[in-house]
């Protein structure tokens, strides 16, 4: 059984590698978004493909009707930072657009975020994905025993908010993950070093830096769900299921499925990663 401690719940090595599992099922998730995404097509319609993805792979979509949300996915495109409601407007070429999604089989849940390119973009936009992406595997690097929360969170804020000068958004925070997706302890994408619970062995973290190309403040539209800009500028948000091991952290999601899938697809930019 897992173990319990302080509220933050460790989970056994069987029970991680259910996680790595419905991980990695997640990323093959975005792997099927990134063959088929472009112009024209709709968030509802990729609401859709996961919809089906996850009935073939007998799994439960962690998202829908928690706490009240209507559909399978978050699709948050350009100024939408998180939490935006698949639907009927085509995509376009310039489009941001940030793809968050779970699944939960074997009683545990696997949840993570991809932010997608679609053709051509101006440089500060393309530095905005590429250090944001970069800022997660910062933070990953500081997910290790001994290490504090508030190491994770300063890493990703030294490289994103001190280096770029962009916004780290402070209401939104990465979490624990396991039977439930929202688990102790918060993980937020700022702070100081040495502070926050210290991290020991086979915690999960879903670690997940959300930055704006313009200012930190955020705003939530009538719905109840979708967080914008507050400034209107594009936000991007990458997220990876991790464990906390000595020495070096084990993620659970894999990125590397993604983003073989991208560059199969001419409408797709990888040109900051290829």
């Amino acid at each position: 059984m897992s173990r319990e401690r302080n509220m933050i719940i460790y989970k056994t090595e069987p029970e991680i590698a259910i996680m790595k599992e419905n991980a990695t099922l997640v990323s093959q998730m975005l792997a099927e978004v990134a063959k088929v995404l472009k112009p024209g097509m709709t968030t509802l319609q990729i609401d859709e493909l996961c919809k089906t993805f996850i009935a073939d792979h007998k799994g439960i979509p962690t998202f829908y009707g928690y706490s009240g949300y209507p559909y399978n996915i978050c699709a948050s495109v350009n100024d939408v930072v998180v939490h935006g409601f698949p639907n009927h407007k085509p995509l376009q070429d310039g489009d941001v657009i940030s793809i968050d999604l779970g699944i939960t089989r074997n009683g545990f849940v696997g949840e993570h975020a991809y932010t997608f390119i679609m053709g051509e973009v101006s440089p500060e936009v393309l530095q905005l994905v590429k250090v944001t992406k970069e800022s997660l595997y910062k933070g990953i690097e500081k997910a290790t025993a001994g290490h504090r929360i508030g190491d994770i969170a300063y890493a990703i804020q030294e490289h994103t908010e001190r280096k770029y000068g962009y916004g780290v958004v402070r209401e939104l925070v990465g979490h624990g993950l396991g039977r439930r997706m929202h688990e102790d302890p918060q993980v937020p994408n700022y702070g100081k070093r040495g502070t926050g619970p210290k991290l020991n062995e086979n915690v999960v973290l879903a670690i997940e830096p959300m930055i704006n190309l313009g200012k930190k403040e955020i705003y939530t539209e009538d719905d109840g769900w979708t967080i914008r800009t507050a400034d209107g500028k594009p936000s991007a948000h990458f997220e990876h299921d991790v464990c906390v091991k000595k020495g070096k952290a084990l993620i659970l999601s894999d990125y590397s499925i993604i983003e073989a899938a991208e560059k199969t697809n001419a409408n797709l930019n990888t040109s900051y990663f290829a």
